[in-house]
């Protein structure tokens, strides 16, 4: 993709991700093109659309004039020569089955031009072993998470052979689309999210079977915690706060020692005491960080008391 070239996105897959997909990138002032063989199919999400759109209003978060605004960058087709017309930059969201994704990507690859990006929406599949690309360093991973056209986090994973310009000009759209892309080193089984995810569905659903508490109350103590929490500091720089020495401790206790964590522990990059960590926090005093974390948290709490946030939805 070029700098020169008007950014042109085409959706082939426009199920339930698919059209929030396009809802974002439309929202943001960029053409969409929406493939799919079946009129209805195309209907279908038209009306997705349309809902998503009249929510957004109802909100205040957009006005009749920026919805029309916004459809009047979606187009519909159901053929793939005309709609990969000029596009720049492709997201397949079709169905995660491997010989559909092979499929698929090869008439991406034929209906489109050879510099134009082509990014998977995957979940979990190593689409780089499966499918053939012309280019291959212009075949990227961008993941997003639904609804995609309100949450903010897209995972750009890159191949063994996407090249760098594909990683910055994906990184690029994302960002002028709303998006906050995460880009990781290279695939990772469920990337970041679904892979913290799944470690967590088992925990609670350990605790549900063996008897430990029930389903709701664990939510409960989740968002009365972690909740307030994980929005300021993560996962990662909770452990600056816990102290990274404390953490070794433990690991050894439990019979599992991460050397990331063994070598600053050795360096003296305890976490926020030592001013540093796996975060370096630029010479403040334990206080300072302190005292910002806890102002945080407490702005935390009170705007999520005042949403009720702590109530089942």
């Amino acid at each position: 993709m070029t700098e020169q070239k008007k950014d042109k996105v085409l959706l082939v897959g426009i199920g339930i991700m698919g059209n929030t997909i396009a809802q974002s990138f439309a929202c943001a002032g960029i053409d969409v093109a929406l493939f799919n063989l079946k009129e209805t199919s195309l209907a279908r999400a038209m009306n997705r659309i349309n809902s998503g759109l009249d929510t957004l209003v109802s909100i205040g978060k957009l006005t009749p004039k920026g919805k029309e605004e916004t459809l009047s960058h979606i187009h519909c087709y159901q053929n793939l020569a005309e709609a990969a017309k000029d596009a720049t930059f492709v997201m397949e969201v079709v169905p995660e089955v491997p010989a559909t994704k092979k499929e698929m990507i090869a008439q991406i690859c034929e209906a489109c031009a050879p510099d134009a990006i082509i990014a998977s929406n995957t979940s979990a599949l190593n689409v780089f072993e499966i499918v053939d690309v012309k280019n291959p360093e212009r075949f990227i991973i961008a993941h997003y998470y639904s609804p995609a056209h309100i949450v903010p986090l897209v995972e750009v994973v890159p191949g063994p052979k996407t090249s760098k310009e594909t990683i910055a000009a994906t990184v690029a759209i994302l960002e002028k689309a709303g998006k906050s892309p995460v880009v990781m080193k290279k695939f990772g089984p469920g990337f970041i999210v679904n892979r913290i995810q799944r470690a967590i569905g088992e925990c609670w659903m350990d605790m549900v079977e063996e008897g430990i508490a029930e389903p709701a109350e664990i939510d409960r103590a989740i968002k009365l915690s972690l909740g307030v929490r994980l929005p300021i500091v993560g996962i990662v720089q909770t452990m600056d706060f816990q102290g990274l020495d404390m953490l070794l401790d433990t690991q050894r206790n439990y019979g599992k020692v991460y050397s990331f964590v063994e070598e600053l522990v050795k360096q003296g990059r305890l976490g926020s005491k030592t001013s540093k960590g796996i975060y370096d926090y630029q010479g403040r005093s334990e206080a300072e960080i302190l005292c910002k974390r806890d102002e945080l948290f407490l702005k935390m709490i009170d705007f999520l008391k005042e949403i009720k946030a702590f109530d089942p939805v």
